[in-house]
């Protein structure tokens, strides 16, 4: 049995700009440093952090006056921000920068007179905060059927944005019924989804040709990771999405010479590499990883404000 790790996977620049600013935040104010839901949908990097000191909670109320908060890499709407400031609470923001686009781009189209259509999925943390940073007319699409219903003022001055960690094969279908319904849409110059959701999903596509099954290392609430699983079973390839090793069924190896291994954005490498010593123990004999692109983006982190 052979395992071919896919190339790019895990880690994006975003996720682990986040996570540097929560351990940073706890080496300069010490334990306990709030976190408004997860920073990152990863369930062992979250409990992991939760071990260094970091508390995460899902409303601010909840948090002591004059605690340090932190929004996480998904961002969070105006109101939210607002309502910190009310609460006396310091706030450090670790929203992911091509995620901050996004929310500027739907600024921009309101400005415009423009309804914004969000493609994406209601009630993800992402899409709720770009639909609060909207100052106008806001819609979300998840499906086409939605965008054959939605309402518009002027269908003439119509704008779209885009969840950064969509599949590509999804959104080609909606953007063109979108398209379709508004001849006149106003579009970004270049995609909303990610470089990293991008290339994992480009990463998959390939090795879909090569295996017999995927396992995509990632939390269950993770939209770029489950992304990855969709991609391949759009290819015929069987797919299981996995937090960790242990929840690898042996059965699934029956019969199967080429396994394929990657990990979602938010999931680490640490993780992979348990897999790929449960996969050792279960019978593989070869593993390798295939020829991919290499990414060397990084984000800067700003300094953390005084104590």
């Amino acid at each position: 049995m052979n395992v071919i790790l896919a190339k790019p996977r895990g880690f994006c620049a975003g996720v682990k700009r986040a996570i540097t600013i929560v351990r940073q935040a706890l080496d300069r104010y010490g334990p306990p440093v709030y976190v408004l839901h997860e920073i990152v949908h990863n369930t062992r990097v979250i409990c992991d952090l939760a071990k260094k000191g970091a508390v995460f909670v899902e409303e601010l109320e909840t948090i002591p006056e004059g605690s340090v908060v932190i929004f996480s890499a998904h961002g969070v709407s105006r109101a939210v921000e607002e309502r910190a400031g009310e609460l006396g609470l310091r706030t450090i923001d670790a929203t992911c920068p091509l995620v901050s686009k996004v929310h500027r781009r739907a600024v921009r189209l309101n400005k415009m007179g423009c309804d914004v259509l969000v493609i994406g999925h209601l009630g993800h943390p992402e899409v709720e905060g770009t639909c609060g940073r909207a100052t106008g007319a806001v819609h979300v699409v998840s499906s086409i059927e939605e965008v054959a219903r939605v309402q518009v003022k002027d269908s003439a001055r119509v704008g779209y944005v885009t969840q950064t960690t969509l599949s590509l094969d999804d959104t080609g279908a909606l953007l063109a019924a979108i398209r379709q319904r508004f001849p006149a849409i106003s579009e970004p110059e270049r995609t909303d989804i990610c470089y990293a959701t991008t290339n994992r999903q480009n990463a998959v596509r390939e090795l879909s040709g090569m295996v017999d099954l995927l396992l995509v290392v990632g939390s269950k609430n993770s939209s770029n990771s489950n992304r990855l699983r969709e991609v391949a079973e759009h290819r015929g390839v069987v797919a299981y999405l996995i937090d960790q090793a242990d929840e690898i069924d042996p059965d699934w190896l029956a019969g199967v010479r080429n396994i394929g291994l990657t990990a979602g954005a938010s999931a680490p490498e640490k993780l992979v590499t348990e897999v790929v010593d449960w996969l050792r123990d279960h019978g593989a004999t070869m593993v390798r990883e295939m020829a991919g692109e290499d990414e060397n983006v990084i984000f800067a982190v700003a300094d953390m404000p005084s104590a």
